[in-house]
């Protein structure tokens, strides 16, 4: 189940719905066009927001990665992943965004483990 979308989408749904139908039946064929798992499909969506520096994005597709059972500490990793390929500032960018999305929910934030 997807997570609840936000009022500005809400909003624009309102306003166009035919918009709005035909752009979640083109996401449905995309999300289901292959072989990936639904949990490897929300973490590859976390990954590609991350990578693209899309904030809303990334809190949009760690709601919807959370409400598939993707953990906090699973979300840390796909942003420590991202340190040597868009770089560590980028990364660290993320990981902020995924406090964001968790105090959304949540009363804390993902924290990096030490490794």
């Amino acid at each position: 189940m997807a997570a609840k979308p936000s009022r500005f989408n809400r909003d624009f749904r309102d306003s166009h719905p035919q918009i709005w139908e035909s752009f979640n039946a083109l996401a449905e064929k995309c999300h289901n066009a292959g072989p990936l798992t639904e949990r490897e499909r929300r973490l590859v969506k976390v990954a590609m927001a991350i990578g693209a520096g899309l904030e809303g994005g990334t809190h949009s597709a760690v709601r919807n990665a959370r409400a598939q059972g993707v953990t906090d500490e699973e979300l840390v990793h796909v942003a420590v992943l991202a340190i040597t390929t868009i770089g560590f500032p980028s990364a660290m960018r993320s990981l902020s965004w995924l406090g964001d999305a968790s105090a959304q929910s949540k009363d804390h934030k993902p924290r990096p483990k030490r490794v």
